[in-house]
């Protein structure tokens, strides 16, 4: 009979696919408590799309706050992924104010605000995305404390930033700003450009910088990332992925269009050969 962690491996698998092919990598052990985690964040990032307003959105992350904080209601243990979150904070006495720092970052997501300036991008690359990498290395740890956070803290905003400069166009598309919109308007943006899908020198130069910033923090990643435990680097293994998207983006990427993504079996291929050569 599949566990509540079962599910959450397979919701990880559905709503977030390259985290799931990241933690293919990891010590068995520890994958599906590692998914709990990337699924409930997963789950928490798509509230935005699967509802009709800010007021349900915040409805919807109250419930995982609740949850998170022991207040929710009996039926919290109902929903499979709730259960294999709170089962894997038990097991690891994983901080819940972690997480719920990652649910108050994630209120930005229901409104249409620009995002304001690199350190607003960067604080909130930290509690979205650097979180999980930190919390996953301390599950690969036993549940004790990874420092210090450098390796999280880099490739979490780098993985942060790619991921935006590839849905750029997708995100414009929704009348939303979520890279800093400082750099844009430096380089002469205009929102009334990026909404309507207008390509400009400014909006590739602005774009460019940024992706050049994301470069600058992968690199301090992969200095942080050697200095650690061999035991705890294939936490850190989806740096591959965001390498690869990145080079990519530079020699082909347009501002509203991606390049297309590596088939599953190139990502795979190149996770498990990054992860042998950490040994």
């Amino acid at each position: 009979m599949p566990t509540s962690h079962d599910f959450a491996l397979d919701a990880l698998r559905q709503s977030d696919h390259d985290r799931y092919l990241a933690a293919l990598v990891l010590p068995a052990e520890a994958r599906p408590h590692v998914a709990a985690i990337l699924a409930f964040a997963a789950d928490v990032a798509a509230i935005r799309e699967r509802v009709s307003g800010p007021q349900p959105g915040e409805i919807r992350l109250q419930w995982w706050n609740d949850a998170l904080s022991g207040q929710g209601h009996g039926e919290v243990r109902q929903n499979p992924l709730a259960d294999a979150l709170l089962d894997t904070m038990a097991r690891y006495k994983l901080p819940a104010g972690t997480l719920q720092r990652l649910i108050g970052a994630r209120r930005f997501d229901l409104y249409d605000d620009p995002m304001p300036d690199l350190e607003s991008f960067e604080g909130y690359a930290g509690e979205t995305a650097s979180t999980l990498l930190q919390l996953s290395a301390m599950i690969l740890n036993g549940g004790e404390p990874v420092e210090p956070g450098d390796a999280a803290g880099h490739l979490g905003v780098a993985q942060a930033m790619v991921g935006h400069l590839r849905a750029f166009g997708y995100i414009a598309a929704q009348g939303r700003i979520m890279l800093p919109w400082s750099i844009l308007a430096a380089n002469g943006v205009q929102e009334g450009e990026v909404f309507s899908g207008l390509e400009s020198e400014g909006l590739h130069a602005a774009l460019s910088q940024i992706a050049e910033l994301a470069e600058e923090h992968l690199q301090k990643a992969r200095i942080a990332i050697a200095a650690l435990s061999p035991k705890l680097r294939p936490a850190f293994a989806g740096i591959v992925i965001t390498e690869r998207q990145l080079a990519r983006w530079k020699a082909e990427g347009r501002a509203f269009m991606p390049p297309p993504g590596d088939a599953d079996w190139r990502k795979i291929a190149g996770l498990f050969w990054w992860t042998l050569r950490q040994r």
